[in-house]
């Protein structure tokens, strides 16, 4: 396995880090004060100016839609570093080169299953940085960690589908940008199991389709906020279906692969800026008379935080360079673990960043207490990790199965 990146992805990597540092950092707290300004008020959800300065000097930069392989040229392992970098700052750096979540998800479902009249509606301003989009598939009512579960219904009614149900925890919906919902409901309940869902794009202004709460992250409101939405009889055009009736199962695992080494690789970067914060506070805080960069419990926070995330940086190149040889299904087992050991591992590593930070680190005088809530989130986002964590168990278990 060769995972030193290629001179283009090298260099890349390197501007990267370059326009985060020149602005990307000096960014956060010009986005902070214009948020909490507006916070509690009906602005809080719009968009702090300083976003649109971030993504046209990163345009200028070349650093755009670096996610995708056929309008970057990057593989998989390639852009992890790049990934990395904008973990640094997770709030601000990957929309500032228009590769945040979810609207990288669905920009690859739209390229790889949308009509040209479907990318030429959505696809194109996705990709242009004009609107953002949300993937609508969690609901309130049932264990949506199994995607067979989801309740919503489509229905075909002619030249329409009729959309009908509840989901919530919709990321990016409380932004008025957010101009299309990409809806996984059942259109065939007496099919097999995993043919009964289809997807269907329903653009946010569709009569019936109605945001009826924000929902707070451990008390935390980000920008771009995740909803309730309820589907009131939602009619769209039939044409609206992405890929045919019965593959939402199979659309919502292709999303998956390459998407999860992006979160992954960005809770690394994330993880490497708790550990230079909590180095520099050790090294400048003195207790009992001495910097507690001397004292022994946090020699060993700083020593385990950094063997941790090393293993975990590992494994996920491992995974990026799986899908880019083999393909995403000989990287199942691997995909799943990096689900699981990624957040984990920048929630310990933020934790003791908290921990050396004392009462600073719950503050909001640091980035820290936000992380948290960021890669806490992230132990349910794509599926908690129980769920994973069967995988990989059920991948183990059936290589033994012919010798019990």
């Amino acid at each position: 396995m060769d995972f030193e990146p290629g001179p283009a992805a090298a260099d890349l990597t390197l501007r990267m880090r370059a326009f985060l540092d020149e602005w990307v950092l000096p960014a956060e707290p010009v986005y902070e004060a214009w948020r909490a300004q507006r916070r509690g008020t009906a602005a809080e959800w719009d968009l702090p100016p300083v976003v649109e300065e971030l993504k046209a000097q990163a345009r200028a930069r070349g650093l755009w839609n670096l996610f995708l392989p056929s309008v970057s040229r990057l593989s998989t392992l390639d852009y992890a570093a790049v990934a990395e970098v904008s973990g640094w700052s997770p709030v601000l750096a990957p929309e500032a080169i228009n590769c945040q979540a979810p609207d990288t998800g669905n920009m690859k479902l739209l390229h790889q299953f949308g009509t040209p009249q479907q990318q030429a509606r959505w696809l194109e301003p996705l990709l242009d940085g004009r609107i953002r989009s949300a993937f609508a598939m969690t609901e309130p009512d049932v264990a949506s960690s199994d995607a067979t579960n989801v309740a919503t219904t489509i229905r075909r009614e002619g030249d329409s589908y009729v959309v009908s149900g509840t989901k919530w925890w919709i990321s990016g919906a409380a932004d008025a940008r957010c101009a299309i919902f990409i809806v996984m409901g059942k259109t065939d309940p007496q099919a097999a199991a995993h043919r009964q869902q289809s997807m269907v794009l329903v653009p946010r202004d569709t009569p019936g389709c109605e945001i009826t709460r924000h929902l707070p992250t451990f008390g935390y409101q980000d920008q771009h906020g995740h909803s309730e939405i309820a589907f009131h009889d939602v009619r769209v055009p039939a044409e609206n279906l992405l890929g045919a009736e019965g593959d939402g199962f199979a659309i919502a695992q292709a999303r998956l692969g390459p998407g999860r080494v992006h979160h992954c690789m960005r809770l690394i970067g994330m993880a490497e800026r708790a550990i230079e914060l909590m180095v520099r506070r050790a090294q400048s805080r003195v207790a009992f008379g001495r910097p507690l960069a001397d004292q022994g419990v946090v020699r060993e926070q700083i020593a385990q935080s950094r063997i941790e995330v090393e293993q975990a940086r590992l494994l996920v190149l491992k995974t990026a360079w799986l899908i880019d040889s083999y393909g995403a299904q000989r990287a199942v087992t691997e995909i799943a673990a990096i689900k699981v050991v990624c957040p984990r591992v920048a929630c310990a590593v933020v934790d003791r960043a908290i921990q050396i930070h004392g009462g600073a680190g719950m503050s909001d005088d640091t980035p820290l207490a936000s992380f948290y809530v960021w890669a806490r989130a992230l132990r349910l986002a794509d599926g908690p990790d129980e769920v994973h964590l069967r995988t990989v168990a059920r991948h183990e278990l059936g290589k033994h199965e012919s010798t019990t």
